[in-house]
């Protein structure tokens, strides 16, 4: 306990600092014989000769028995009034940096009215000097007679309230502050006798031990009743687990997401490794031996088995125990309807891509009718100059061999026409394979050719047949791109004081320092605006009125699917330049 430092006047105005109150009755034995005893006053004054063992003990279990903090407070404040023989006392507590009053006990009569309070030093009327003195030594300070000099005798407070006996503890434990209790008597000096002192002292060493306590237990209280909230509220799943694999408790959300009820986890005691797919065991042995090393798991995903045998997909999250190795508590979010979701947005990503294929494919189907028409009328003139020449006399067999090998010809052209079209309408999945982009430029090419003529627009292309191959799906890419040679086309379509030319690319690209190839299709038609070159990827923007809005978004998408970019820029004249980059495959790169 810390020391208690005694201020008295002796002999006039001499001042005497001790530490110890025995060594004022071995200094001034005749102050003891000599200590004048207190008139009729307000105070309620418990007699030395009644603060016996069994009052000690019984003063030290009333603050000990008390863990809620205001009847603690209640207590405390009851007690030290009763047995110093104040009439005023003030509990003050730290709040960071601050000391500020809790309770205010007085006295009237015979009854002691405590009122609990928040409030600064400056709000209360206190001896600021003394409080700060026992903040800053943590030492006791009694003034047997405050209006005789002291070194507190400046303090704005003892110069107008006149008080005459003073007494202020520190609250310690283990080394800690605490808190102060703050005592004084206006009406009678000495009445902080040494008795009544120690037993105070016995009091604040108890007092700081339980008002610790209870703010422990505040404070666990208040953590508790926060998890309980969060558990109760049932946002996401909840259960406490430990490395054994069982599950200890679970809230509703947990039991509802794998279909158990509480009497099942009482009664089947299901843990959360049985629980787990086999093939999510791995994952979990990482998130075990990652708790043991960090305490915490990061969020990860993985399934739980319902009760049904049915999956369910979570992302699960969990942290061990403060003080504990071997429980902790995981939290769940169940991602049924987010996988669904997602299910549903790839689902409409590839419908919406069919529908953007078939829209593209509207646009060609002049082209394609007068591509198809064109072999199909070189078949029958064929066909025609067959007959004729078997029909001669003799038959000229040479010249019918020579109509049949075109017949042939003319058939396959208009064969792979078809095939073109066959695929770029067909709801394919994605098959990557090592392709050469030469050969879905030519053939997108093949398929817009006709179109190309009908309007009247020049074809320029370079094309670098030394690149290396790419990963990628072949009728994915060759929709890109026949999706960017038709924009580039209708760009075209209103031109009419330069020439329209339709340039492809294909070259060698540094993409993060990985091998690729690039290819660009560069048109001398209206081109962008700023805005329009801003929100040209994005999903439903469209510069053409009877425009969808999804041909451009869906193209970026199947390009970054494939680990490559797509962007677009004016040119510097006239026109647009679209391109796409994809990184060679792995055996060109390496």
């Amino acid at each position: 306990m810390a020391n208690l430092c005694r201020f008295t006047v002796c002999a006039g105005l001499r001042l005497t600092l001790l530490h110890e109150p025995g060594e004022l009755d071995q200094l001034y034995p005749q102050l003891r014989e000599e200590e004048p005893v207190p008139g009729p006053t307000s105070t309620i004054g418990a007699s030395v000769e009644h603060l016996d063992l069994a009052t000690v003990i019984k003063v030290s279990q009333a603050v000990s028995g008390e863990i809620v903090l205001g009847k603690l407070i209640d207590t405390l404040m009851r007690t030290a009034i009763e047995h110093a023989g104040a009439e005023r006392g003030l509990l003050i507590l730290p709040q960071g940096v601050e000391q500020r009053i809790e309770a205010e006990a007085t006295t009237s009569g015979d009854t002691i009215i405590v009122r609990l309070r928040e409030a600064t030093m400056a709000e209360a009327a206190m001896p600021e000097s003394i409080i700060h003195y026992v903040v800053r030594t943590r030492e006791s300070v009694i003034l047997d007679d405050a209006s005789a000099q002291h070194p507190f005798s400046a303090d704005t407070y003892i110069r107008q309230q006149h008080a005459r006996s003073i007494l202020c503890l520190p609250l310690i434990n283990q080394a800690k502050l605490i808190g102060l209790l703050y005592l004084e008597n206006k009406l009678a000096p000495h009445v902080f006798t040494p008795t009544r002192i120690a037993v105070l002292k016995l009091l604040a060493s108890q007092a700081a031990i339980s008002l610790e306590n209870t703010r422990l237990y505040r404070d666990l209280t208040e953590r508790e009743a926060k998890i309980r909230r969060l558990v109760d509220a049932n946002i996401m799943g909840i259960f406490i687990w430990n490395l054994q694999g069982e599950i200890i408790e679970a809230n509703e959300a947990f039991l509802h997401m794998v279909q158990y009820s509480r009497e099942d986890l009482v009664s089947d005691r299901p843990g959360w490794t049985d629980l787990t797919p086999a093939e999510w065991r791995d994952r979990d042995e990482r998130a075990v031996a990652e708790v043991k090393t960090t305490g915490t798991v990061q969020p990860y995903e993985k399934e739980f088995f319902r009760k049904d045998g049915s999956r369910v997909p979570v992302l699960v999250g969990a942290a061990v125990f403060e003080g504990s190795g071997n429980e902790g508590v995981a939290f769940v979010l169940d991602l049924s309807e987010q996988k669904r979701a997602e299910d549903a947005l790839h689902q409409a990503q590839a419908e919406l891509a069919r529908v953007s294929r078939m829209t593209t494919m509207e646009q060609l189907a002049a082209s394609i009718a007068h591509e198809v028409n064109q072999p199909l009328a070189a078949v029958v003139t064929s066909g025609n100059a067959c007959l004729n020449w078997l029909s001669t006399s003799p038959p000229n067999l040479r010249k019918a061999r020579d109509a049949v090998e075109r017949i042939v010809r003319d058939g396959n052209r208009a064969s792979d026409v078809l095939k073109r079209v066959r695929a770029l309408l067909r709801k394919a999945p994605l098959i990557k394979s090592s392709l050469n982009v030469n050969e879905v430029i030519q053939e997108v090419l093949a398929l817009v050719g006709g179109e190309l003529r009908k309007r009247g627009l020049e074809l320029s292309a370079e094309l670098d047949f030394n690149l290396p191959s790419v990963m990628a799906d072949f009728v994915q890419l060759q929709q890109v791109l026949l999706n960017l040679v038709m924009n580039a086309i209708e760009s075209m379509t209103t031109i009419t004081d330069r020439p329209r030319v339709l340039q492809i690319q294909s070259r060698l690209h540094d993409l993060a320092g990985r091998s690729a190839v690039l290819v660009a299709v560069r048109d001398s038609g209206v081109g962008l605006s700023a805005d329009g070159m801003a929100g040209v990827f994005e999903a439903f923007y469209s510069t053409k009125p009877e425009g969808m809005g999804m041909g451009l978004w869906i193209c970026r998408s199947i390009i970054e699917a494939h680990d490559g970019q797509l962007t677009a820029q004016p040119n510097d004249g006239v026109g647009a330049t679209f391109q796409f980059v994809l990184p060679a495959s792995a055996e060109d790169h390496a």
